[in-house]
C-alpha cells in the first residue's frame, strides 16, 4: 500500500493532514450551532453542558481501546470506521425532531471518534523521534484551518437553515472515509502489527499499561486545560448572544478568525520555534496566556475586548494540545503508541465531559442576571482550572526526552 501511494506521489503525512482537515471542517461547521440547534428542541443550559459532555465520555470510554486496535489492526480500518460513525452521527443529528435524537447523535460520534489519537499514532509512526512535536503541530493546524473554514461555512448554512450544516458535514465526511480508502496506507507493517499484544483488558487496565511518571504529569496538564478550554469554547456562543446579541453568522467569522491563528501558530510557527525554545518552556508560556484569555473574557464587554481575549485564548490552546500530545508520543515505545495517544484522548475526553457539564451548572447562576453578568461564573472558574494546570505544567521534564525515548534512540 505504502509504494502504490508513492507511487501517485501523495505524502501519507499530507493525507492524514487532509483527512483531519477534512474532519475538523465538518466538525467545525457543526460545533458553533450546535448550542443554538439545542434550544429549537427546549433545552436548559443544563442539558447543553450534557450535550457537549456526553460526547466526551463515550471518547473517554473508547478512544483507549481504538487505539489498542490500531496498534494491533492498523490505523487505516480504525480510521475509516471512526470518520464513518462521524458521518452518521451527523445524519442523525440534522434529521433529529426531539431532543433524544440530538444525544443519540453525539454518543455515536463519541464512541467512534477514534481519528485524532489514530492520525497522531499514524504520524508518529512514519516520523523521527527529534521531529514528532512538529509534526502533530501538521494536527494542529488542521484543527485551525478546520476552524477557519468550518466555521464561516456553518454561520452561512445556519442562515438559510439550522439543520443544513449538519447535512454538509455528514457529507464530507462520508467523502473523507472514501478518499482514506484510496488513498491512505497502512502506517504499521505486519510483523509489527502482529508484536503488539492482543486486545483485551478493562479500561482501566488500558490507562495502567501506559503509567509512567513523566505520562502522568503531561496526562494531568492535558486534563486541567482541556477542561478549562472546553467548559470556555462549549458556552462561548450563549456568552456571545447574551452579552453582544449575536447569531450563528457572527459566531462563525469569530471561530475562523480564531482557527487562522491557530494555522499560523501550529502549521508555520511550532516548528520553528520548539527546537529552540523546547516543550516544556511554549506549555507554560500557553497556559499563561489560557489563563489570562479566561480570567478576562467574562468581564468583555465590547467586540474588542472580546477579539482580544479570544486572541489570547487561540494563542494558548495553539501552543499547548499539539506540544502535550508530542511529549505523551515521546513518552510510548513504537509498538504503543495507539493505546498512548488513546489514552491521552481520554483524559482530554474526561476534561471535555466534565468541563461542559459544570460550565452549564455554574451559567445557572448568572442566568436571572443582567446581561452585563452573564457567563462570569463559570469562565472565571475555568481560569482556575487554567492556573492549576499551569502549577502543574512546571513539573514536566526540562528534558524533552523521557528515559523511554531516550532507550529507543
Amino acid at each position: 500500500m505504502t509504494e502504490s501511494s508513492s507511487k501517485r506521489g501523495l505524502s501519507p503525512i499530507l493525507i492524514v493532514f487532509f483527512t483531519i482537515l477534512i474532519d475538523m471542517i465538518g466538525f467545525g461547521i457543526v460545533i458553533p450551532i450546535l448550542p443554538l440547534y439545542s434550544l429549537h428542541f427546549n433545552a436548559t443550559d443544563w442539558q447543553i453542558g450534557i450535550l457537549f459532555g456526553c460526547f466526551s465520555l463515550m471518547q473517554l470510554i473508547f478512544a483507549p481501546l481504538l487505539g489498542r486496535w490500531s496498534d494491533r489492526i492498523g490505523r487505516r480500518p480504525i480510521l475509516l470506521f471512526s470518520i464513518l460513525g462521524t458521518s452518521l452521527s451527523f445524519l442523525i443529528m440534522g434529521l433529529a425532531n426531539t431532543l433524544w435524537l440530538l444525544f443519540l447523535g453525539r454518543l455515536i460520534d463519541g464512541a467512534s471518534g477514534g481519528n485524532i489519537p489514530t492520525a497522531q499514532a499514524y504520524i508518529a509512526d512514519v516520523t523521527p523521534l527529534e521531529k514528532r512535536s512538529g509534526a502533530m503541530g501538521l494536527i494542529g493546524a488542521a484543527f485551525g484551518l478546520g476552524f477557519v473554514i468550518g466555521p464561516a461555512i456553518g454561520g452561512l448554512l445556519g442562515h438559510y437553515s439550522i439543520q443544513l450544516p449538519f447535512y454538509v458535514a455528514a457529507g464530507l465526511a462520508l467523502l473523507n472515509a472514501v478518499a482514506i480508502y484510496l488513498f491512505l496506507p497502512e502506517s504499521l507493517n505486519e510483523e509489527q502489527r502482529k508484536a503488539h499484544p492482543a486486545v483485551s483488558g478493562s479500561l482501566v487496565q488500558n490507562f495502567l499499561q501506559v503509567k509512567n511518571s513523566h505520562l502522568s504529569t503531561v496526562m494531568w496538564v492535558s486534563l486541567l486545560s482541556t477542561l478549562a478550554f472546553s467548559l470556555v469554547t462549549a458556552l462561548f456562543t450563549l456568552f456571545t448572544a447574551h452579552r453582544l446579541q449575536w447569531h450563528a453568522r457572527e459566531n462563525g467569522w469569530l471561530f475562523a478568525y480564531i482557527g487562522m491563528l491557530g494555522v499560523l501558530i501550529q502549521g508555520g510557527m511550532l516548528r520553528r520555534m520548539v527546537p529552540k525554545v523546547g516543550e516544556k518552556p511554549l506549555i507554560i508560556v500557553g497556559s499563561v496566556f489560557l489563563f489570562v484569555s479566561m480570567a478576562l473574557l467574562p468581564v468583555s464587554s465590547n467586540l474588542i475586548w472580546v477579539v482580544v481575549a479570544s486572541t489570547a485564548l487561540a494563542i494558548g490552546n495553539s501552543l499547548v494540545t499539539p506540544l502535550v500530545s508530542g511529549l505523551a508520543s515521546k513518552s510510548a515505545d513504537a509498538h504503543s503508541q495507539g493505546i498512548v495517544l488513546g489514552v491521552l484522548q481520554s483524559t482530554a475526553s474526561l476534561g471535555r465531559m466534565i468541563g461542559p457539564v459544570v460550565g452549564g451548572f455554574l451559567l445557572q447562576y448568572d442566568a436571572n442576571t443582567n446581561n452585563a453578568l452573564y457567563g462570569i461564573s463559570p469562565f472565571w472558574f475555568s481560569a482556575l482550572l487554567m492556573l492549576a494546570s499551569l502549577v502543574v505544567s512546571l513539573r514536566l521534564p526540562d528534558d524533552e526526552r523521557t528515559p523511554s525515548a531516550v532507550k529507543r534512540s
